[in-house]
């Protein structure tokens, strides 16, 4: 079997670790310690966080996304395949090494889709740009971290507290969708989401298809 070759690596801010590219052969890994975030091989769950999206704001003729976190693109890619040509798609970014590795050695697992031009790219926290928005979004994805529980940043938490909830929701337009990405479930996050102001539905799926890890999606529709 080929060793993994770590490639690079970069600061979260706000001593939030080290992130460590590796390859294998054509197989990707990013690493947080010991931690395995994510992996070339296992997307189906991010990409079933798009189209279940999807499906609740589908008769929306011009709709505008955030997708927080650009992983491995994922999301991105499954999201550019069902919106129409109209739409608009603003993936958020912490860490810029990321974007770096997704044009460089992750190019052929990305497949052009960050020079589709329906994709902005914002370098930044995705928590202050969806306060900084009112009624700006159709859906609002998060893959940030590893879900409600944050892993990366004590400060990710304020993406799924209360208060984080209400600036999501209020960034919303009228019936947009909330999604969030968990590696796995949370029931207290469940009852915040419904005292928060959404609609709140619970997927269950695996990191690949049928197989692989069980992961949860929260589909919540702003009330």
């Amino acid at each position: 079997m080929l060793p993994w070759v770590q490639l690079d690596s970069a600061k979260i801010p706000d001593d939030g670790g080290e992130l460590r590219l590796k390859q294998r052969g054509q197989e990707f890994s990013i690493m947080l310690g010991s931690n395995e975030l994510m992996n070339s091989r296992l997307s189906g769950s991010e990409e079933a966080l798009a189209t279940l999206s999807w499906e609740k704001i589908k008769d929306r003729s011009k709709p505008s996304i955030l997708i927080g976190g650009l992983g491995m693109g994922f999301t991105l890619r499954a999201a550019l395949s069902i919106l129409p040509p109209e739409a608009t798609v603003t993936v958020a970014e912490l860490v810029p090494a990321v974007v770096k590795w997704a044009r460089g050695p992750m190019a052929e697992v990305f497949k052009g889709c960050l020079d589709d031009p329906r994709t902005k790219i914002h370098q930044g926290d995705v928590g202050e740009l969806i306060r900084g928005s009112k009624a700006s979004f159709d859906a609002i994805l998060l893959d940030v971290d590893n879900g409600p529980d944050g892993l990366t940043r004590d400060s990710n938490d304020a993406l799924y507290n209360s208060r984080g909830l209400r600036a999501a929701r209020e960034a919303l337009r009228p019936g947009g969708v909330l999604s969030v990405w968990s590696s796995g479930p949370d029931y207290g996050f469940t009852k915040r989401l419904k005292d928060c102001g959404y609609e709140a539905e619970v997927v269950n799926t695996r990191a690949n298809g049928k197989r692989g890890a069980k992961h949860v999606i929260w589909v919540a529709t702003r009330r």
